[in-house]
């Protein structure tokens, strides 16, 4: 499964063609959203299931033969991904992009299904933004969350900071010194797909 976003020219029959170059791949789209419109463009996002014999350049070469049209990102998704809720999130953040970090963070437990995020910047060890039922950290608890300079997923003990029960974290550093950290009480762990999904995002955010 494949992100592709592409710019193509913002006139009838456009989307149709890219599509049907896509199919020259066996391609399977599974879902189309318009991420925004400018000067005659639009940008849109196509979520891609794509033959393992075919290789993801590929769609880059089919879709930029069709006249007009360029490919901005492409990037691998695992079919275990909410893409829906990928789609809706990174669409707010397009629209908002001065506070695409903050959506993020405010989404994210719908998105990743997680107790709780937060958004800290490291350096200062202040919180930026959080969601419903995460703590309100000052800089030792900011410090308590480990390192958040590195895509990585841990755990904080019970007790990590006054009154907060034991959570496993992931955190994915954003621009300058700031990063996100989601926690989940009583699991699951966060599997791989998940920190590439959540790294993903947050490139996105920046």
């Amino acid at each position: 499964m494949f992100l592709v976003r592409v710019a193509l020219p913002d006139r009838p029959g456009s989307l149709g063609a890219v599509a049907s170059a896509m199919g020259q791949l066996n391609a399977d789209i599974n879902a189309v959203e318009i991420v925004q419109r400018y000067e005659g463009y639009a940008i849109d996002d196509f979520m891609v299931e794509l033959p393992s014999a075919s290789p993801a350049d590929a769609l880059v070469t089919v879709c930029e033969s069709v006249p007009g049209v360029e490919v901005i990102w492409v990037s691998h998704y695992p079919e275990a991904w909410g893409l829906q809720a990928d789609v809706d999130v990174l669409n707010a953040m397009t629209e908002d992009p001065e506070h695409a970090e903050e959506i993020l963070t405010l989404q994210a437990p719908a998105v990743f299904r997680v107790s709780w995020a937060v958004l800290v910047d490291a350096e200062s060890g202040t919180m930026l933004a959080r969601s419903e039922l995460a703590p309100d950290l000052d800089a030792a608890g900011v410090a308590a969350l480990g390192p958040l300079d590195e895509l990585r997923s841990g755990e904080l003990r019970d007790g990590w900071i006054p009154g907060w029960p034991e959570a496993l974290v992931a955190v994915a550093p954003l621009r300058r010194n700031a990063a996100i950290v989601l926690a989940r009480r009583g699991g699951p762990e966060f599997i791989k797909s998940e920190l590439a999904r959540l790294g993903h995002l947050a490139a996105l955010a920046l």
